[in-house]
């Protein structure tokens, strides 16, 4: 089946007002992108600024949420509160999360399910490190960190996978195109075991790691990339060849 494209542009721990309306600028001056799904997330702070400055064919995204909707978590946010905003996406996962904050897959799985119970679309990131790679452990780490949610028994329609080998991420290093494509069959062919054909055709898996305006269009000609998500090239008016990358 035809999957729509989806870029994400994750702006991590970047910026501030005047920073936010230039990035809002380029993307609200971009061409039409009806047949991409773009999605951008801002810092906390200037979640609902964004949202109410970006053209209607840009959604927001949180960064991340808790599993709870509300509490004694200091420095929390919940799928509750993003939901309340009018935004849809939050990103859960990422190796920021899992190797500078130290969240376990069972964390992230549960954080997952409450986001998706609380009508919240996950962009569930996984990937490897440098040493897991180069020990052959790509597979097994992949797919251990998929299947805590598998075992949770999710809504996969709401779900976005990306793909981001750890040793890529601002590193300048990127997977090539081939690594790339071969990492998203064997997830492709891991939920087709794990979960069912249909989700398995249907679910969008994205790429993540130095994707660049140069090398976005040949990642985007894979059969089983399905987009991108794109750390500090998201931050500049290049990120719009990104968006475009396959048309």
């Amino acid at each position: 089946m035809a999957r729509k494209f989806f870029v994400g542009g994750n702006w991590k721990m970047n910026g501030d007002f005047a920073s936010v309306d230039g990035i809002v600028a380029f993307l609200n001056q971009s061409a039409d992108n009806s047949n991409v799904d773009v999605v951008v997330a801002p810092p906390a702070p200037y979640l609902a600024y964004a949202k109410a400055n970006l053209k209607a064919g840009v959604l927001v995204a949180a960064q991340n949420c808790y599993k709870t909707a509300k509490g004694a978590f200091t420095g929390e946010i919940s799928p509750a509160m993003i939901k309340d905003l009018g935004l849809e996406w939050v990103i859960l996962g990422h190796s920021e999360r899992r190797h500078v904050f130290g969240e376990s897959d069972a964390l992230i799985a549960e954080k997952t399910i409450h986001a998706l119970e609380s009508g919240i679309k996950v962009i569930f990131c996984i990937g490897e490190k440098l040493e897991e790679r180069e020990a052959g452990h790509t597979k097994d780490v992949n797919f251990r960190q998929l299947q805590a949610i598998v075992d949770k028994g999710v809504s996969w329609e709401n779900i976005v996978i990306a793909y981001e080998p750890v040793w890529a991420i601002g590193t300048g290093k990127t997977a090539s195109p081939e690594q790339a494509q071969e990492v998203h069959e064997w997830i492709r062919a891991f939920l087709k075991e794990k979960v069912s054909p249909a989700v398995a055709d249907a679910t969008r898996i994205i790429y993540g790691g130095s994707v660049t305006a140069d090398n976005a269009a040949e990642l985007g000609k894979k059969p089983d990339i399905d987009g991108f998500l794109v750390g500090g090239a998201s931050l500049k008016p290049d990120f719009v060849k990104i968006i475009y990358a396959r048309s």
